[in-house]
């Protein structure tokens, strides 16, 4: 194995946050157990909680939700743009270029208040003990806020929480015992830029509405909920022959997007002081859209999935609601 470039600084392993310790951390009132849905993906997850360790209101950040659309076989896997970070907050996102040792890469960036994102893979994230840890491969984003490269470990955001691991887990993440020059470990990675100033947040709300407009524009031309029910019922009569673990697959790529996605639209909207009956149509998308999630996990065990589409249609009527409540308030 090649000696890593990237070395170890000497002293204390180098932290974003250095106050923050995994144990004592308690998540964003957005991520409160008695929510719809108290986790929505891990990219937007990840940044509510970042956020807020950086004093910051996620609600804020949060208008572009309004765009959620179905891609044809999912419901889009909604992420906060990073232009609107930067004119919210003034944090810069940008591709961190891996050329050598990742571990070093984070360490290096960490060094300098700069928080790493990057894509990893889930096995080896104790926090998803009982989901998917040391059982399943799957794609997932981290921030890391801690690396000690000495001691092997290190301290995350993931999901709705800051993590910690360390020993085989760090080892498995970033693949140190069998690095090759022949089989380099590449994922993909960003770091945050922090203004060398403190950004002045008393036009806040402001700025949030000017993205919101810009974000209805951007919305879908036709309703996305009635494009979801026109394969909705095949998809699921599809999952009836397939083992439980894919209903789990396709819930959370498709009705979790939905109604998450709008329940943090709700968020938003509370956040910035309305319309009421724009914040419960929102809700009530959430709201329907995890209702009929248990009727499809129904459905698949009892392979009956005839008239499933109907519990779709009031959610669309909800949607249909929402975009016209918010074209006349904000235009």
């Amino acid at each position: 194995m090649n000696r890593p470039l990237l070395q170890a600084a000497a002293g204390p392993a180098p932290a974003v946050f250095p106050g923050l310790d995994p144990a004592a951390h308690r998540p964003h009132r957005l991520h409160a157990a008695d929510r719809i849905w108290p986790e929505t993906n891990c990219y937007v997850d990840l940044w509510i909680e970042v956020l807020a360790a950086m004093d910051l209101p996620p609600e804020a950040a949060l208008g572009f939700t309004v765009a959620e659309d179905f891609e044809g076989d999912q419901f889009t896997f909604f992420k906060i743009p990073t232009e609107d970070l930067a004119a919210l907050f003034g944090l810069r996102v940008q591709e961190l270029a891996i050329f050598d040792a990742p571990e070093g890469h984070i360490a290096v960036q960490a060094a300098r208040g700069r928080l790493v994102l990057m894509e990893l893979d889930g096995f080896h994230l104790p926090d998803t003990r009982g989901v998917g840890y040391r059982t399943e491969h799957g794609k997932t984003t981290v921030a890391v806020n801690r690396i000690d490269l000495a001691a092997r470990s290190m301290d995350y955001f993931h999901n709705g929480g800051v993590f910690t691991l360390s020993g085989e887990d760090f080892e498995g993440l970033f693949r140190t015992a069998d690095r090759s020059e022949a089989a380099p470990f590449l994922p993909y990675a960003e770091f945050v830029k922090r203004p060398d100033r403190p950004v002045a947040l008393a036009g806040l709300k402001d700025t949030a509405t000017g993205l919101l407009r810009r974000h209805i524009g951007l919305r879908p031309a036709a309703n996305p909920v009635r494009a979801f029910a026109a394969t909705f019922e095949a998809d699921v009569a599809a999952l009836a022959d397939r083992p439980f673990g894919a209903f789990h697959k396709y819930a959370f790529n498709t009705l979790r997007q939905l109604g998450a996605n709008f329940e943090l639209l709700a968020d938003h909207l509370a956040w910035l002081g309305g319309p009421d009956d724009g914040i419960a149509a929102a809700r009530a998308i959430a709201d329907g859209a995890k209702a009929v999630q248990f009727q499809v996990a129904r459905a698949v065990a009892r392979r009956r999935v005839a008239g499933l589409a109907a519990g779709l249609a009031p959610i669309a009527d909800h949607h249909d609601a929402l975009m016209t409540t918010l074209t006349r308030r904000y235009g």
